[in-house]
């Protein structure tokens, strides 16, 4: 008898396919999901900020540090906001991009000018340049937030059927 374990690539593509159509044919219950998923990111980020600038003292002096403790607080705080008041952000789907990627832009500007090393410059010019990204898809789902989710379906659904293919 021969057992066959599926390829990770294809599990993830029925997953990816799963989940899109999911916020495809239910965009006002994905858009409670996308609100329990930024808060959750938004509270590992602003945990890690808080450690990496509680670490960054050693390396640098605290007008470097200090903004990435602070920064980590307060994202610590909307973490906690999205996650526990989701029937009230349900006309913030916009302004979550525009908090995220503000958000990045003042994380990606310290880490760049406070220049531990050549991969930390790299990251934080990557950050700041997503966080434009994200003010950018801010005005657009400030108009439509439904089609945010049903945009996010339509990619999932993309991406799963890409993952299928792939050997």
């Amino acid at each position: 008898m021969e057992v066959t374990v599926m390829n990770g690539n294809k599990g993830m593509g029925i997953l990816s396919i799963v989940v899109g159509l999911i916020f495809i044919l239910f965009p006002m219950f994905s858009e409670s999901l996308i609100s329990i998923v930024v808060g959750l990111s938004l509270l590992f980020f602003g945990i890690s900020a808080v450690y990496t600038g509680w670490n960054m003292r050693q390396y640098a002096n605290n007008t470097y540090s200090s903004p990435f403790i602070v920064i980590g607080i307060i994202v610590i705080i909307l973490g906690f906001l999205f996650i526990f008041y989701i029937d009230a952000l349900s006309f913030l789907v916009g302004i979550q991009f525009y908090l995220v990627g503000f958000i990045m832009i003042i994380f990606g500007i310290t880490g760049m000018l406070s220049r531990i090393n050549a991969f930390s410059l790299f990251t934080s010019i990557l950050v700041f340049v997503m966080g434009i990204v994200a003010i950018a898809l801010a005005a657009f789902a400030m108009a439509q937030p439904i089609y945010i989710a049903i945009i996010i379906g339509v990619i999932l659904v993309i991406e799963g059927v890409a993952l299928l293919f792939i050997d």
